[in-house]
């Protein structure tokens, strides 16, 4: 199993390029809903739609002020090993002896405070929206054996009256460990609230990103923000 290695001067850099990166790529990220901020550790559980996703959840964590970890296969993270400096760490599904240490190893990451462990309880990218969502048992065993408090958050990209395509990230309510029947009523909720968004009313941004040319033609003008 490959272990998160967050911090030190690499673990600076990276943070530093995933939040250049969100922020020259997307107009901004937007959070509806109630990120908890009680100090406790947390298991997240999100949609995956996008290649995006990892970034936009490192960039989510910073602003809740969580300290965030997240499960990513094995053969994925030998490939880019500098994920473990954003919090990533190892599972292969396959191997019940690595599941069984990956499992081991994110019990450990709940028990600090402020701990946010993430997964993408789909197990692979699926176009956004499809339902029902398929979701594998992985999530409901983590947070049986850690007996953590779950969080629903969806994650969708929408393009709207601007260049740039915004992040929405709709936060359901936190409840506790059940049934994979419970995880996924959860993740369908609130994907199927963030599909019905129609503009960021309701939504508060989070990070602020980079201007359209229409948006900087009007400002010079004095025509906006």
């Amino acid at each position: 199993m490959i272990r998160a290695a967050k911090g030190g001067p690499f673990g600076w850099a990276v943070d530093r390029y995933i939040g250049w990166k969100v922020r020259s790529t997307f107009r901004g990220l937007w959070v509806r809903g109630e990120l908890p901020s009680d100090g406790v550790g947390r298991l997240v559980y999100l949609n995956h739609s996008n290649w995006w996703d990892g970034f936009v959840l490192h960039q989510l964590c910073q602003v809740a002020g969580w300290d965030g970890y997240c499960l990513m296969d094995e053969e994925n993270l030998r490939r880019y090993p500098f994920h473990t400096k954003m919090g990533a760490f190892s599972i292969r599904k396959q191997d019940a002896m690595s599941s069984l240490s990956s499992l081991r190893y994110a019990k450990e990451l709940l028990r600090k405070p402020n701990a946010a462990v993430c997964v993408f309880p789909e197990g692979e990218h699926r176009p956004f929206g499809v339902h029902p969502l398929q979701l594998e048992r992985g999530v409901e065993l983590l947070a049986r054996a850690a007996k953590a408090e779950c969080v629903p958050i969806a994650i969708r990209y929408a393009f709207f009256e601007h260049e740039r395509p915004d992040v929405l990230l709709e936060v359901g309510a936190p409840h506790e460990a059940g049934p994979l029947a419970r995880f996924q009523s959860g993740l369908e909720s609130v994907v199927r609230r963030v599909s019905e968004a129609t503009g960021l009313e309701g939504f508060t941004r989070k990070v602020a990103g980079a201007r359209g040319v229409a948006e900087r033609w009007d400002r010079a003008r004095g025509l906006g923000p």
